[in-house]
């Protein structure tokens, strides 16, 4: 099963980090967003990842082609038969990585979009998320959840701070979406997907997954939306902890949740 994460943004909240590097690489503790997020995959035998690339994405391509050499102490033989060996193999990842342009100013819907040709024919359902949001969510049992639905698409609603907007949720069923600084409590988006096939349906290249601005302003619905519409929204409430690195505070807070070993999204 595909894993794909939209790694295209500009991350213009975290400026002083992404005028340098995409958002998915910005670190914690050492390690980018994106790599803590594939781990939290991989723990639950998820290994396959769809990366939808846009601002800066060729840093995404270069790390992940120099991903096990960089990681490991090396054994090197120069001169004319240069042999490169790894001196702990066994901490290699087994991931397989498919690196997707979908372009710099793709909007989210968009980047999804594009990237339904790298969807397996054989497999209905694929799950997506952001690159930088970490939670201790239980990725088997939120698949589990979504076959017993048999709805076109599973949101995971988090508890946030109030800064986000609110899902209204009657049963598992999402049946509105309101965002504003007046909304003090509720479930909001915390990424982690899952989605049927015919989530492409609903998309085209100028689609927004959950919405912007923009939308408002010029009466489109979001993708979120239509599936609202449609009645079409599961939702899995994850009721543990949650966290997104919008800004250089929470990078700086999840950095020090891992230097002091209470990392509640290490669950490898």
């Amino acid at each position: 099963m595909q894993i794909v994460i939209l790694c295209g943004g500009q991350g213009t909240r975290l400026r002083e980090e992404t005028q340098y590097r995409p958002k998915a690489l910005v670190e914690i503790s050492g390690r980018p967003v994106l790599w803590h997020v594939m781990k939290s995959y991989g723990h639950y035998g998820f290994r396959d990842f769809t990366l939808c690339l846009g601002y800066k994405g060729d840093m995404i391509k270069q790390y992940f082609l120099d991903y096990d050499v960089l990681r490991h102490d090396l054994n090197i033989t120069v001169g004319p038969n240069k042999e490169v060996a790894l001196l702990n193999p066994e901490e290699t990842d087994d991931w397989t990585v498919t690196c997707v342009d979908t372009g710099y100013d793709t909007p989210t819907g968009g980047r999804i979009h594009r990237i339904k040709p790298y969807i397996p024919d054989a497999d209905d359902t694929f799950m997506l998320t952001y690159c930088d949001g970490v939670a201790d969510i239980d990725i088997r049992s939120l698949l589990q959840f979504h076959q017993k639905t048999g709805k076109v698409a599973t949101i995971t609603a988090v508890r946030p701070p109030s800064r986000f907007g609110v899902l209204k949720i009657e049963g598992n069923i999402a049946t509105g979406f309101a965002k504003g600084a007046h909304v003090d409590s509720g479930w909001i988006d915390g990424g982690f997907f899952v989605f049927n096939k015919q989530i492409f349906d609903y998309l085209d290249d100028t689609s927004w997954l959950s919405g912007d601005v923009r939308d408002v302003q010029e009466g489109r619905r979001s993708t979120v939306q239509k599936l609202i519409d449609d009645q079409e929204l599961a939702v899995y409430k994850h009721a543990g902890h949650w966290q997104c690195m919008d800004t250089s505070r929470e990078m700086e807070v999840l950095t020090e949740l891992w230097r002091t070993g209470q990392a509640f999204w290490k669950l490898w």
